[in-house]
């Protein structure tokens, strides 16, 4: 059962991400992991976490939903977990995928402000309303997770959605996400060039593209988790937000930066690399090579280069119509106009992500699928 559990948190991890371009949510852990109501099981279980994203995904019917998580420092040592979940969330500290606070305080809703994002939380947020007025303007901002048939669902706090809903970043979160930032804490996982703590070893290195929302502390720019100010690096590099559409399915999100090339193919050797064999049938996996096609980001514009055995092609503006399919022979580049799709297979498509909806009914993949039946018990119906 350890190993099993063990798998479920990998997993997990694989959904927790302090990247602006790729959260989808933003919550507090400390909260989450204490929602017993969910499994009517001990006080605090880091595998509720994986509950509440399987629910997200459902809700926003595409998989692989990255969280932003807020951590109060004192779940580090908290003795309601296990010692390995302890040291899972200290390697999520160390890793930058999660914001460690010794006050949290009102950093969620600073971050949903600033990138758009929807809440996650039981909590009420009276005090905070004048701050943040979208909590009860805008229904499906603020969404609290509770039980359902088949695991946590959504209630809206105000409003009917129960669906999670973004709202387009605040003015101030444009500026500061237009700039990189640097700590002076030797080691900042956030805002450093280095990783810190006991993992710092294993840890990839950070793009400056992926950097977090700094905190505000009267006006100025600060390091959510050292409190220091910060100081500012020059421009952040542009970036595109890529989709992966498998079977009709979103299956994939990831992030095109300029100066960085992403290799895309069924098993690509590139540390980064986006790996598609896992919802590829037999003969998807047998016609898309491991590294099938290359994207770049130059000046703005998306270029794709075959670099497979087999080609891939076009579909302008996203059609499906065949006659409107242009084939990409190997070593071949074009420019992606705004609606194009790749197609690397049929019913494999790659395009922009807000252009690219999902076209089939939703069969999401679960983080929790590794999860022992003994650890989670569903409350009844």
């Amino acid at each position: 059962m350890r190993f099993e559990i063990s798998k479920v948190l990998d997993a997990i991890e694989g959904r927790v991400c302090t990247d602006p371009s790729l959260a989808r949510a933003v919550l507090d852990l400390a909260e989450v992991i204490r929602y017993q109501d969910l499994d009517s099981g001990r006080p605090a279980n880091l595998l509720r976490l994986g509950m509440v994203i399987d629910a997200l995904a459902r809700d926003l019917e595409e998989d692989s939903v990255p969280v932003y998580a807020i951590v109060h420092r004192a779940l580090l040592s908290d003795a309601d977990l296990t010692s390995n979940e302890r040291m899972v969330v200290r390697r999520w500290a160390d890793d930058g995928l999660v914001e460690v606070l010794d006050n949290p305080g009102d950093r969620m809703l600073e971050v949903a402000d600033l990138l758009g994002l929807p809440v996650l939380s039981r909590a009420r947020f009276d005090g905070l309303r004048g701050r943040f007025p979208w909590v009860v303007e805008q229904p499906g901002r603020v969404l609290a997770p509770v039980p359902g048939a088949g695991g946590p669902v959504f209630i809206a706090h105000v409003g009917g959605g129960n669906v999670p809903v973004a709202g387009a970043r605040s003015a101030t979160g444009a500026k500061l996400l237009a700039r990189q930032w640097r700590c002076p804490e030797p080691g900042c996982a956030l805002f450093g060039g280095g990783g810190g703590g006991a993992f710092a070893d294993l840890r990839a290195e950070r793009s400056p593209a992926g950097q977090p929302p700094p905190a505000l502390r009267h006006g100025a720019p600060t390091c959510p988790r050292h409190g220091a100010r910060l100081s500012d690096a020059g421009p952040r590099p542009r970036t595109e937000v890529l989709a992966v559409r498998v079977g009709g399915l979103i299956r994939r999100r990831f992030v095109l930066t300029e100066g960085q090339a992403v290799l895309v193919g069924r098993a690509p050797d590139q540390q980064g690399g986006i790996v598609l064999g896992q919802w590829l049938n037999d003969e998807a996996r047998r016609w898309i090579s491991r590294s099938h096609v290359r994207f770049e980001l130059r000046v703005g514009e998306v270029i794709v280069t075959d670099v497979s055995t087999n080609g891939s092609g076009i579909r302008p503006g996203g059609s499906m119509a065949e006659p409107d399919r242009v084939p990409l022979a190997p070593q071949q580049s074009r420019v992606l106009s705004t609606n194009d799709m790749v197609e690397l297979y049929p019913g494999v498509q790659i395009g922009r992500a807000d252009e690219l909806p999902a076209g089939a009914p939703f069969t999401p993949t679960s983080v929790m699928a590794e999860a022992p039946t003994m650890a989670m018990r569903l409350p009844k119906p």
